[in-house]
């Protein structure tokens, strides 16, 4: 009885001590939970099946979509660019799912994120935009009519120049009040594929969109293929859009297809390709890149030049006469003969670093000007090609080679009419063999197909289409083999 009634004693001790130290456990752990358990504060792991129900809890939404994760590897939908996608999209609008398409169905490699047909809310969209700046992997985004709104563009545009993988947005059904599908573009992209079908994209934000393509100070180096087909662009969108391949040398591909482009407009895109005569406002621009750069080669040959003469005066050793120098060397001699005299066993004493440290310090001074001179030449770089490259003077004017970067222009669907296609023609006659323009889509305007320059046009594109030559080089081939089949059976006979 004694010894029941000394272990109940122990165990109420024990429980008594339980519950004395679990309020301090739990406000600890409260504590750090609260400290953890915020939005701002999360931090996330890049696996997309935890943080995406963990973002959307603690922002309390009420209605989480479904998350539905696929193989890149073993999915077809995603390998027939999307036609099944879209179809199965139109089946589930009323259900919103975020599609995730996953690299080998690792969670922790995002290749892409897909939003179909349901209103993407501000929640959502500060979920997408946290985890984004935070994958290593995400390739592409695809918004298909989620209901964007231009504070929405601005979230994304911060989180996509976060993300140094993505490099395909995908906004298809999304028009903005403000136009404000430029920010995408924003200096410090890294995109090369922006698709803008079908935004109700009016000739004020072509504007946007042609100044974040090139100015006369910037250009955008990155982006290779536009897509601004089924929008409401206008004969002054297309001349905005024109004036930002002046100077931008990354574009290739430009689709305008359906939108409202007369001849006016196709006359301005047209002339960019053939030659870019300077304006006033551009020379006077081109004046001040130069002199800011030579503004800045003379200032890092300043810093160059001052840290040699400290490099000689602090550093290097003053030299007074060559007598010194060899009486120097002697004494030098002598000393080292006694060191090793007085060392036991005649061994030599090791040679130790004698390296300065003030030279390593002119290194780095030289290494930071190099920097500096890196850092000063790639605004001028970056501006456009009024610095890097020299205009030619013509009539009083100035002109430089137009654009012969662009390969693919789309201006099917338009209302161009035949009053503007021998500008096309002047301007691809100018571009040189090998360069400019190879592929030119004119169809559903307003002239005939068997006009003049039309032909001359269709004529001029299919000696330059490479999948014409591919195609002519198969032939020419199988003809070839088909001679010299029919030869060897005559020779057989």
């Amino acid at each position: 009885m004694a010894r029941k009634k000394q272990t109940k004693d122990k165990a109420e001790k024990t429980t008594s001590e339980v519950e004395e130290a679990a309020p301090v456990q739990t406000a600890a752990t409260t504590n750090e939970t609260s400290a953890t358990r915020t939005f701002d504060g999360y931090v996330c792991s890049g696996n997309v099946t935890t943080d995406f129900p963990a973002l959307c809890a603690l922002l309390d939404m009420k209605t989480i979509p479904t998350l539905k994760t696929k193989s890149a590897s073993s999915n077809s939908e995603f390998k027939e660019g999307g036609r099944l996608s879209h179809k199965k999209a139109a089946r589930d609008v009323l259900k919103p799912s975020l599609q995730v398409e996953l690299e080998n169905g690792d969670p922790y490699s995002t290749k892409t994120m897909k939003v179909f047909g349901w209103k993407a809310e501000e929640p959502i969209i500060r979920v997408l935009s946290k985890m984004i700046s935070s994958m290593q992997t995400l390739h592409s985004l695809f918004f298909w009519q989620a209901g964007l709104t231009d504070p929405m563009i601005v979230t994304l545009s911060d989180a996509s120049c976060l993300c140094m993988s993505l490099r395909i947005i995908t906004l298809e059904g999304n028009p903005l009040l403000h136009q404000s599908h430029h920010l995408l573009l924003s200096e410090g992209s890294l995109l090369t594929h922006l698709n803008l079908r079908n935004n109700q994209i009016r000739d004020e934000g072509a504007n946007l969109l042609g100044a974040a393509l090139s100015t006369s100070r910037y250009a955008n180096w990155s982006l290779i293929s536009l897509n601004l087909s089924f929008n409401h662009i206008g004969d002054a969108g297309a001349a905005y859009i024109a004036k930002g391949l002046r100077f931008n040398r990354s574009l290739l591909f430009l689709s305008l297809s359906n939108n409202q482009i007369g001849d006016s407009g196709a006359t301005e895109l047209a002339m960019v390709l053939g030659e870019v005569v300077l304006t006033h406002e551009e020379i006077v621009e081109r004046r001040k890149l130069l002199m800011e750069k030579m503004h800045c080669s003379s200032a890092a040959v300043d810093v160059v030049q001052s840290s040699v003469a400290n490099l000689s005066t602090e550093q290097l050793p003053s030299v007074a006469s060559a007598t010194s120098l060899n009486a120097n060397k002697g004494e030098s001699k002598i000393a080292a003969k006694k060191r090793e005299s007085s060392k036991p066993d005649g061994k030599r004493a090791p040679a130790k670093d004698q390296r300065c440290p003030k030279k390593a310090e002119g290194q780095d001074i030289e290494e930071k000007t190099q920097v500096n001179e890196q850092e000063h030449k790639r605004p001028v770089e970056m501006a456009s090609l009024l610095v890097t490259e020299s205009p030619e003077q013509r009539n009083g004017d100035l002109i430089l080679p137009g654009n012969t970067s662009l390969a693919s222009l789309n201006l099917a669907g338009n209302r161009i009419t035949e009053q503007s296609l021998p500008q096309f023609l002047s301007s691809l006659q100018l571009q040189d063999t090998g360069k400019g323009l190879l592929r030119l889509c004119l169809q559903r305007n307003h002239f005939a197909a068997e006009c003049e320059s039309y032909v001359k046009l269709q004529e001029l594109m299919a000696l330059r289409d490479p999948l014409n030559k591919k195609i002519e080089e198969e032939e020419e081939e199988e003809a070839e083999g088909s001679h010299c089949s029919d030869s060897e059976t005559k020779g057989e006979k």
